[in-house]
């Protein structure tokens, strides 16, 4: 009997694995690990201390610095990526889910890299990724994510732990916004889109901009159009439930959109813009409608009420499982190791 995948698992620290409310990329991470484990791969992570994982857990940062201002970034960022690559040689495989600076160690240990590319920050940060393009094997996460100049062992998208979310067939009376405070995730939009239709409206989520809150959302608020801030996995699971619809009039090609796979586990669907990943994940009339911009969605919100809460639920089981996830990853590490 071949002995289990011994497998490191790189993870930010920005946040801590799983993240106590905002962290996508350290969520996913998590999801995973947990769901490796599962499956009887020998996972160690590498995360923040305080993270919470059945895997073995070897940290450097004591708390992930976006929670520790004490911390400096880059200090930690070293020490933790070294840390994973100075133990190289005790795994099968590493998976890289921290962006591209661990690349820049790929060529110093024999062990593969598989790097998960949760998105592109920038154009700036590409000559890393084309440097290291023979290196390692790429992931994407929605196929609208792909850069042209790269080359991909595969496109997996995110899957999340449907016994999290609640299926509601019937919602509440308001519309959601679920995500950064911030322009690219068009918070602005979904108030301007509740002011125009007389709509409820609750926005969720941490401020990452400031002035952008100051300007575009706080002026508006009031007993329709509400703030409830960053929220926990029982007030996500909540909001998300109880929305007629989610609004995700995003102004970013968005490389995937956890939000969006969420509210359809609990049988929301979503009225998105049709940028980056959204036509992957939106399945039109069926669990969502896409638009090109805000007069359209004026013009569908009314239409949410025919999509049948049910089948947004159905293909969040179809298609957005933190098992078919998992299954995704571990074919690609077996093709990888020729197993």
């Amino acid at each position: 009997m071949a002995r289990p995948i011994r497998l490191g698992l790189l993870a930010p620290i920005s946040w801590r694995v799983p993240p106590r409310h905002y962290g996508p990329w350290e969520r996913v991470v998590s999801i995973l690990a947990e769901g490796l484990m599962a499956r009887g791969v020998d996972v160690t992570l590498f995360a923040s201390a305080d993270s919470v994982t059945a895997a073995r857990l070897v940290a450097v940062a004591p708390r992930p610095y976006s929670e520790a201002p004490e911390l400096e970034p880059k200090v930690y960022e070293c020490l933790h990526i070294a840390a994973a690559f100075e133990r190289a040689a005790d795994f099968d495989l590493l998976h890289n889910h921290f962006d591209f600076l661990p690349l820049t160690y790929s060529r110093l240990v024999s062990t593969p890299l598989v790097t998960t590319i949760h998105g592109f920050s920038s154009e700036r940060i590409l000559p890393v990724f084309r440097a290291y393009n023979d290196a390692g094997h790429y992931v994407a996460i929605s196929d609208a994510d792909r850069h042209p100049d790269l080359t991909y062992a595969a496109t997996i998208h995110h899957g999340i732990p449907l016994a999290e979310f609640t299926f509601r067939p019937e919602p509440d009376d308001y519309l959601l916004f679920f995500g950064r405070i911030h322009h690219d995730k068009g918070a602005r939009e979904a108030v301007e889109l509740a002011r125009r239709t007389g709509q409820r409206l609750i926005l969720a989520g941490i401020v990452q901009d400031r002035d952008y809150f100051e300007r575009w959302v706080e002026p508006f608020l009031n007993e329709r159009i509400r703030f409830v801030g960053s929220v926990g996995p029982t007030e996500r699971d909540a909001l998300l439930g109880g929305a007629r619809g989610l609004l995700h009039l995003i102004n970013f090609d968005e490389p995937f959109g956890l939000s969006v796979v969420e509210a359809l586990a609990t049988g929301t669907p979503t009225i998105a813009y049709r940028r980056g990943s959204m036509p992957e994940l939106i399945e039109p009339n069926r669990s969502g409608v896409l638009v090109d911009d805000l007069d359209a969605a004026e013009r569908v919100v009314t239409d949410l009420a025919a999509i049948d809460r049910r089948v947004c639920r159905a293909e969040a089981e179809r298609r957005f499982s933190a098992e078919r996830m998992v299954d995704d990853y571990l074919a690609l590490y077996a093709r990888l190791l020729g197993r």
